[in-house]
């Protein structure tokens, strides 16, 4: 399944190219029986030749490829929606990699389909999921292969992932990546009012919302309420020495006490050496900085409360 084909540039037809040469273009050298005899004007006999000789390839019962190299994942999306019929839209995680997501890697196209359509079967690898709501803001028009908007995408992926983990890992994703923002999740909820794991995905998108973007900030902020503690301020701005903007992940400001949760990238040197270098400025500014790997939260939570806490008594928290 490799991107080998399609992660090749494209140059655009000419303006006077053929209109099989436009849609192929379109949709990365995918097309659909019935797109190739009404559209491209092609006989039956002429795609049988092309298949007989290598030039392409039968992709699914009704569905071609105009090569006989590997397939590639944007390709396999294109054979999905057009195996599935016309209504068929990318949805949930698909339609949100499609949309600018990264992250997650799951084999598995998710197609979104209107309850009422008939189904056609579906090429290995698709799985169909069907809905009665499905308004025309939760559509993107201009996508390419059809798709689900990227909240109602978001919305999807965490109703229909395996596990309440990676259900809040979507959603936390997709606001640190600037997918979505605000109240867009909580606008699709309200429209589908019988989502699975609606109150999950509420509360993970108003923490998202209010700063705290990754998944280990969610959990320090799960943590924090559990034991009682003081609700920091999450992702303030502050500037260093050079006027740089910094954000500090959680900030009791009444006690000064900064907490910073380390993920994966810490691992790099330079991402270390600046972070040490932010936290010394804290420090030299009278602040109490206290560090965590976001492993510990989900390890060790009871000594990470511990410090937490004991961090706040010294600084003048009464409890």
């Amino acid at each position: 399944m490799g991107d080998s084909w399609a992660g090749m540039r494209r140059a655009l037809p000419s303006d006077d190219a053929d209109e099989l040469t436009w849609l192929l273009f379109r949709q990365d050298d995918v097309l659909s029986l019935g797109q190739a005899q009404a559209q491209a004007h092609l006989t039956r006999k002429a795609i049988r030749h092309r298949v007989a000789t290598g030039r392409w390839r039968r992709a699914h019962r009704a569905v071609l490829v105009a090569h006989n190299g590997p397939v590639s994942s944007a390709q396999l999306r294109w054979i999905a929606v057009l195996a599935a019929g016309p209504t068929a839209l990318l949805g949930g995680i698909t339609a949100a990699q499609a949309g600018g997501l990264r992250g997650f890697s799951d084999r598995i196209i998710h197609l979104l389909l209107p309850a009422t359509c008939r189904r056609a079967p579906l090429p290995a690898g698709v799985r169909a999921h069907r809905t009665t709501h499905l308004l025309d803001e939760d559509v993107v028009h201009v996508g390419r292969p059809p798709r689900t908007a990227a909240a109602r995408s978001v919305v999807d992926a965490a109703q229909w992932a395996p596990s309440d983990g990676q259900a809040r890992a979507v959603v936390a994703a997709a606001f640190q990546q600037r997918l979505v923002g605000g109240d867009d999740l909580h606008e699709v909820l309200d429209r589908m009012p019988r989502v699975r794991r609606r109150r999950l995905i509420l509360s993970t998108a108003t923490d998202a919302a209010g700063g705290a973007h990754s998944l280990a900030e969610l959990d320090l902020l799960r943590l924090l309420r559990g034991a009682g503690l003081p609700e920091p301020t999450r992702q303030l701005v502050r500037r260093d020495a050079a006027g740089r903007r910094r954000y500090l992940d959680a900030y009791f400001e009444e006690w000064r006490v900064h907490v910073e949760v380390d993920g994966g990238q810490h691992l790099d040197p330079a991402h270390a050496w600046a972070d040490m270098r932010r936290q010394n400025e804290l420090w030299v500014e009278g602040d109490r900085v206290l560090r965590f790997p976001s492993w510990a939260l989900r390890t060790e939570p009871e000594a990470v409360i511990a410090q937490i806490r004991a961090a706040l008594l010294a600084a003048g928290w009464r409890g």
